[in-house]
């Protein structure tokens, strides 16, 4: 049985989901900034119970880690993510919940070769590129200092 072009293409229009843009970006930007909202709201809290600026961000990065993290483990992180697309997974809290998923996934394989080997596979790539980009832009910043541009 041969499928000729035209009813493929009708074929892929019928099952590819269709999205609304819309939709999508109002829903990225509403959630993206509840999530500053509540970092934001975090951070006043812990400077209103004296801590300082840099101890209040690290608290608020913890929580908001724990939180995916807990989020994930419950199966409603992935739900968010679904509705809210980019405005959960760009964050910080996209991050923790990239590293927690394959951890929740692969723990019947075992500590070493479940959740040791399959934890960053999500993640993996993103910390590697991150600190290769680094480097090579700080290689460029060094040259161009020694050079007298920058």
């Amino acid at each position: 049985m041969e499928i000729n072009k035209k009813e493929y293409g009708a074929y892929v229009k019928e099952i590819t989901p269709v999205h609304s843009t819309l939709k999508n970006v109002c829903a990225a930007f509403v959630s993206g900034g509840a999530i500053c909202v509540l970092g934001q709201g975090l951070i006043n809290g812990f400077k209103m119970n004296g801590m300082e600026q840099d101890a209040a961000s690290a608290w608020t990065l913890m929580c908001l880690i724990f939180l995916s993290v807990l989020l994930t483990g419950l199966n409603v992180f992935q739900k968010l993510a679904k509705f809210c697309g980019a405005g959960v997974l760009v964050p910080i809290t996209g991050f923790a919940n990239s590293v927690a998923s394959p951890a929740l996934e692969y723990k019947a394989e075992g500590q070493v070769f479940g959740i040791g080997c399959k934890i960053f596979t999500i993640a993996g790539p993103v910390i590697l590129y991150g600190i290769l980009a680094s480097w090579v832009l700080g290689v460029i910043y060094w040259i161009g200092g020694a050079m007298g541009v920058i």
